[in-house]
């Protein structure tokens, strides 16, 4: 990324440049990105293909201002994090599936380090409702954050990351590279067992809460209470993609679900 590419992107997220890329201004980052670029599977459903190519991610992020899913987020994330002088370490993770795990490289999460700062922090913009703030990677007491309690345990040389009690994903802790996501990536597009392929979903964090449009349900969220609205037609989708988070599309992603 090249200045005017990480002044696109900070206008993106409606941030401004940092005045140094110490863990103040990665917390600032980490909230911002989540508020203004959506949590979406889109692409899968309006059979777009998904690059993980760098020039790529940063398009479809900041030039088509789309969102995307874990690799696409993060990805683009660590990015931005880099032209701005932070140390980032791009690290793999299994989702936790209740009695088991995830295929290996199911989800690409952030280890970052502080330009002078030796605590990393765990930072992930693409798992959907995850922390608001980036978690002290270091750390395995609980991190209270606005989106719940959160702690990271040792697990067989890995890491668990745990969410209001809950096991969330298991970190490992070697570097690893964009491209070693790209098989895992066109699996979670294309099979019948990833979740991503059942239906589309978009969401945004809120100040307070979260939107979320998941088929034709406009779901809003706000400390306990739940919402839910179903849209009646096509236009009502469309407009509901463009009003809440930024998104402009010709047609509406299919759902696989409405035909069953």
């Amino acid at each position: 990324m090249n200045e005017t590419t990480t002044k696109a992107y900070l206008d993106r997220i409606d941030a401004a440049p940092p005045a140094a890329a110490d863990a103040d201004a990665l917390r600032d980052l980490h909230r911002l990105h989540q508020l203004a670029v959506p949590f979406e599977n889109l692409s899968i459903h309006l059979d777009e293909p998904i690059s993980l190519d760098e020039a790529d991610l940063v398009d479809k992020i900041v030039t088509r201002r789309r969102g995307g899913f874990c690799y696409e987020l993060n990805g683009a994330f660590g990015l931005l994090l880099e032209a701005l002088g932070f140390r980032v370490t791009r690290a793999a993770a299994r989702v936790h599936m209740g009695d088991r795990l995830g295929p290996p490289f199911d989800h690409l999460a952030l280890i970052v380090q502080p330009a002078g700062d030796a605590d990393p922090w765990l930072a992930d913009v693409g798992f959907g409702s995850h922390s608001v703030y980036p978690l002290r990677y270091d750390d395995r007491g609980e991190q209270d954050d606005p989106a719940g309690q959160f702690a990271l345990t040792d697990a067989d040389g890995d890491v668990d990351v745990h969410k209001d009690g809950r096991p969330q994903y298991r970190l490992e802790t070697r570097e690893r590279a964009l491209d070693d996501f790209v098989p895992t990536c066109w699996w979670q597009q294309t099979s019948p067992l990833s979740h991503f392929t059942h239906g589309p979903v978009c969401s945004r964090l809120l100040d307070g809460g979260r939107i979320s449009l998941s088929g034709r349900t406009l779901i809003r969220t706000h400390g306990m209470s739940r919402t839910e609205e179903q849209l009646p037609t096509d236009d009502a989708v469309l407009a509901a993609y463009r009003e809440h988070f930024g998104i402009v599309l010709d047609r509406v992603p299919a759902d696989p679900r409405a035909a069953q």
